[in-house]
């Protein structure tokens, strides 16, 4: 009888405290739509990579010249000839592909760049969320713009304009 009394009780007191949790929702794409300087580094990102994106298509275009031509040739050529050139566009497809690995390989050149970039706009992001969450008591904050599976959501917790003022925004 005494184990089921403290049993009830522990369920009760845990339901009180679960109860007691604060949370709150913030859109961190609808904040980031919000900041200039995101936009900014967005543009500066998209530039970078069509800049590198076009030094690799010419390389490929150019081994594909070669390959072409050799097509083209490979009845007048000698073996000697023949295998050079064959080399020649191998190593020209090498360029083009170690190159793009340069750049936009895992840890490439444009991780690098938006790592430099995103970094510290997601920082101060980060700060102000953590303020924001202090200030009202929040335990947990979610992300509605992530694929988190939230069904639904009362926009009076979502403290998206509040990270904004921080901000600045």
């Amino acid at each position: 009888m005494k184990r089921n009394i403290m049993i009830l009780a522990m369920l009760v007191l845990t339901s009180v405290m679960a109860s007691a949790q604060k949370y709150a929702l913030v859109d961190l794409e609808y904040i980031l739509k919000n900041i200039p300087a995101y936009e900014r580094a967005t543009e500066q990102l998209s530039q970078v990579s069509k800049r590198w994106q076009a030094e690799v298509d010419a390389l490929n275009t150019e081994a594909t010249t070669m390959y072409k031509n050799y097509q083209n040739e490979v009845v007048f050529l000698s073996q000697e000839q023949k295998q050079a050139r064959q080399n020649a566009i191998m190593q020209k497809e090498k360029e083009a592909a170690d190159l793009k690995k340069k750049y936009f390989g895992p840890e490439g050149e444009l991780f690098k760049k938006r790592e430099s970039l995103m970094s510290p706009i997601q920082e101060e992001i980060y700060n102000a969320v953590k303020e924001v969450s202090e200030l009202r008591g929040y335990q947990m904050v979610v992300d509605r713009a992530s694929n988190s599976g939230i069904v639904f959501a009362s926009p009076k917790i979502d403290i998206s304009n509040e990270v904004l003022q921080k901000l600045g925004y």
